[in-house]
């Protein structure tokens, strides 16, 4: 990934192939509070739940960078 902006598109064919090979359905994503995480109508429509960490714990901000 060259850039921030492709993590949507990166992260829409993660989770289709996921469903699709594996016949189970995504239902949590765990993110930093990203900008490029910013999904929710997606989320909301596949059933997602979006789990963010708090920005002023720099112990939970290494949790989501370790689970990646």
């Amino acid at each position: 990934m060259q850039n921030k902006s492709e993590t949507r598109k990166h992260l829409l064919s993660f989770i289709n192939y996921v469903e699709t090979h594996f016949d189970v359905k995504v239902k949590t994503i765990r993110s930093d509070n990203g900008r490029e995480f910013t999904m929710t109508d997606y989320f909301n429509s596949k059933g997602i739940v979006h789990q963010t960490t708090c920005n002023e714990t720099p112990k939970q901000n290494g949790i989501a960078e370790r689970k990646h």
